[in-house]
Order: C-alpha cells, then sequence, then structure tokens
C-alpha cells in the first residue's frame, strides 16, 4: 500500500496563495510508485488545481487522512486528526500566546509535528525558509512608504514611484521599476532634504540578504555604523546615491556588566545579560530595515519611552520609516503594535500620544509592518520553498512515527524540527511546557 502524501490549501488570509510544494515537484513525487499525492482543491493557489492534476496528483477536498499532510501556515484546530502527521510553520518555538490552543490539541490528539522553522543544519542554519522573500519584499515595501511618507510631509521624491512588492507581479518588474528609481537618483539627485539619504539594515541573515539584494538596485553605497556621525555632518553631503549600513549584534547591544567584552555567543545564549545601544545610530538613520530574530528576553532596539523622549526634546526625528520584516508585536522596535496587510500596510505611531494612525501622514514613526510578505511573491517564493523542502519528502515518508522515539529513523535536519511526537513534546523543546502552562 503505497504512502500517502496531503498538501492542504492555504486560507489564513486572502493574500495567502503559497504552496509548500509546486506541481513540477509534485510531478517527480508522485512519479514514486509507493508515494501517492493528494491536493487539497483550492480556488487561490498561485498554481491551478490543474497544473497539479496534470503533474500526476489526486486533487481531492480533504487531504487530512494523509500519512503526512504538509502546509505552509497553522492548520486550524478543528482540522486536526487523531494520530495526525503534519509539517507547517507552527509559530511555537517562541511561546506565541495566539497558537498555544493549537499547540495542545495536537498534544491530545497525540499527533506529530514538524516545523519548518526548525530544519536546521549542523551549525544551526535554517534550511527551508521564505525569509529572503520576505526581505526582499520587505525592502520593496519600505521603499514605497518611503515614498509616501516624504510625500505626505511636502517633499517630492523619486520613491513616489515605487509600487508594493504584489503590484509589480514579480521580481523582474520590480527589478526594473527600481532601476527606473535608482537611475532618477543617480542622474537628478535627491531633493536637498533628503541628502545623505541613509538606509539602516539590522541584521545579516537571509531577511537581511533579500533587503540588500533589492536595495543593490539603486545607486548604493555602503558604510561601516563607525561613518556615520561624518556622513550625516557633511555641509555638502552627495544626493546621487543612497547610504546602506547593515548593523550586526556588536553595533547594536552591549554587555550589562561594567567592563565585559561583548561575546556573540553568550549574548545568543543569554541575551538578558546585554543592554540597546542602538540609540547611537537612530539619530543618522532615515530608513530602517528591521530583520533580526528577537526574543522577550533580548534588548529592544528602539522603546516607546526612548521615542517619547526624542519627540519631546526635538519635536521631529530624522528616521522616518521602519519597515519591520521580524514583525515581533512590542518586540525589537516596541510600537509596533500590530501587524498589517498589503493593501493597508502603514500606520504612524505617535509617540507623544501613544496612539496610532493608519497611513503614512502624521507625527511620529512610519511603521511598515506587513507580516506576510512573501506572499507578495508567491510563485517566485513557492518554488524556492518547495526546492528546498522536496529532497526531505522522501525520508519524512520513509519515517515510522509509530515506532518509540529513540528507533524513528530521521536524518538529523528532521529530527531537530520534530516538536511533538506522539502528543509528546520532543526533548529540544520541553521549554516548551511553560508556556503552555
Amino acid at each position: 500500500m503505497p504512502h500517502t502524501l496531503g498538501i492542504r490549501l492555504e486560507d489564513k488570509n486572502i493574500w495567502e496563495r503559497r504552496v509548500p510544494l509546486t506541481p513540477a515537484a509534485v510531478q517527480r513525487l508522485a512519479a514514486q510508485p509507493d508515494l501517492e499525492v493528494r491536493v487539497q482543491a483550492s480556488p487561490t493557489r498561485i498554481f491551478p488545481d490543474t497544473e497539479f492534476s496534470a503533474a500526476g496528483a489526486h486533487i481531492v477536498d480533504d487531504p487530512f487522512d494523509a500519512d503526512v499532510v504538509v502546509a505552509v501556515k497553522e492548520i486550524p484546530t478543528p482540522l486536526l486528526r487523531q494520530g495526525g502527521s503534519y509539517v507547517y510553520f507552527s509559530h511555537t518555538i517562541k511561546g506565541q500566546p495566539y497558537n498555544m490552543a493549537m499547540l495542545r490539541r495536537l498534544m491530545e490528539l497525540r499527533c506529530n509535528l514538524f516545523d519548518y522553522e526548525r530544519v536546521v543544519d549542523d551549525r544551526g542554519r535554517r534550511l527551508i525558509f521564505f525569509s529572503w522573500f520576505a526581505g526582499a519584499a520587505g525592502a520593496i515595501d519600505t521603499l514605497q512608504a518611503a515614498g509616501e511618507r516624504y510625500a505626505a510631509k511636502g517633499i517630492a521624491n523619486p520613491f513616489e514611484q515605487v509600487g508594493m512588492t504584489y503590484s509589480y507581479g514579480g521580481l523582474d518588474k520590480a527589478e526594473a521599476g527600481l532601476r527606473a528609481v535608482g537611475e532618477h537618483i543617480r542622474t537628478q539627485g535627491l531633493p536637498q532634504a533628503m541628502r545623505p539619504f541613509v538606509i539602516g539594515i539590522t541584521g545579516y541573515g537571509n531577511v537581511s540578504q533579500g533587503a540588500q539584494h533589492v536595495l543593490d538596485w539603486l545607486p548604493i553605497q555602503d558604510i561601516t555604523p563607525e561613518e556615520l556621525p561624518a556622513l550625516t555632518a557633511m555641509a555638502d553631503p552627495p544626493g546621487d546615491r543612497v547610504f546602506r549600513v547593515v548593523f550586526r549584534e556588536e553595533h547594536m547591544v552591549e554587555p550589562v556588566a561594567e567592563g565585559a567584552a561583548f561575546e556573540l555567543m553568550e549574548y545568543f545564549q543569554h541575551p538578558e545579560r546585554y543592554r540597546t545601544i542602538f540609540e547611537r545610530w537612530v539619530p543618522h538613520l532615515d530608513l530602517m530595515i528591521n530583520a533580526i530574530y528577537w526574543t522577550t528576553a533580548s534588548p529592544r532596539l528602539i522603546s516607546n519611552a526612548q521615542l517619547r523622549g526624542w519627540f519631546e526634546e526635538q519635536g521631529e526625528i530624522r528616521l522616518q520609516v521602519v519597515g519591520d520584516v521580524s514583525c515581533d508585536i512590542g518586540g525589537s522596535v516596541e510600537c509596533l503594535v500590530k501587524a498589517t496587510e498589503p493593501d493597508n500596510p502603514h500606520f504612524v505611531y505617535d509617540p507623544i500620544t501613544d496612539e496610532i494612525t493608519d497611513g503614512t501622514a502624521g507625527r511620529g514613526l512610519c511603521m511598515m509592518a506587513v507580516d506576510n510578505l512573501p506572499c507578495e511573491l508567491p510563485a517566485e517564493a513557492s518554488k524556492a520553498f518547495s526546492d528546498a523542502l522536496e529532497p526531505f519528502v522522501a525520508d519524512l515518508m520513509r519515517a515510522d512515527l509509530t515506532l518509540p522515539l529513540a528507533q524513528v529513523a530521521l536524518p538529523a535536519p528532521l529530527r531537530a524540527a520534530l516538536i511533538l511526537h506522539q502528543g509528546e513534546l520532543t526533548p529540544e523543546y520541553r521549554y516548551m511546557a511553560d508556556f503552555l502552562r
């Protein structure tokens, strides 16, 4: 009897059109004699049902009786089945409160749960991810926000030509559009009020790499954090380029202990021993793309109290837009109080009144807070994700998850991603029991 692999439709919101496996991948999988692929019918998926059917999949209304069910986003709790095996982004490993009920139900049903976020190599690097595309879309959407923000302040600027990522229909067209903006900057220059134009990126991982790729379409000059004060103090700064600065951990935090040296591994393991120093760079930034991994134990980059103090002292600050790709609510940029969607992507946080207003106008800090950025590039993001996931499918399907955990044969990356086995937290994830309490 063949093993069965189910692919669930995505319906978290109207923007979610991605797939974990493309028709091309399904065709290769379905050609295996011992594997049957069942794809849940969907009217909105970026790849239509007809392509999956032509690839050899069975189009079904209910894929949940398959041996293993894969999805992109969380599977709604009512759809979970007794003893089911699921693979998706569960958004549980940091104790996200909105998904604890789902985790409890998975445990009650004695399910097996693999999380893509934890499919990692022996150095802890993620192997299956959308984050590069989140960074790319986040950079485009942040530049679009900048165009609106400066225009709302009465400053006509070339970024007004930038659209939201989804409006381009793909990265190739987005690249053409942004290169045209870059040519305008190179030949005609930025308005005097926007010189020098400095974009800061926090972090250097996959999200940051996607954002940097997009910014490379502009006339970019890279500088170090240490060069920022001299640049922004120039009497006649250049306007024919955009300056980019990438911040590493040592630029953002320092040890709390007097005289202690920064140690990267200590910061990763004990972030509570560190405090932010990011306030030294904020006065030199016009835009910020936040691309760091953050937990509640980590110091914030920008707190609401800091913002309030700056606005009370200065009435205005240089930093106009934060594109928070990390999208941790109340997190490293504390005034990120809600996530947004591509058709209403911005809000302005007023640190004096502690209120927000949708759009890009008004006193305060403009936030671009779209939390499902790869959805704006559904075909390209799905293909890259599918290419990364497909090599693991055979091992996933062969694994006998009815055996005791010690006897389950899994390659190391998949074993690292197994959060629940037969409803029990696996050893690496037993810390999550505290979240359930």
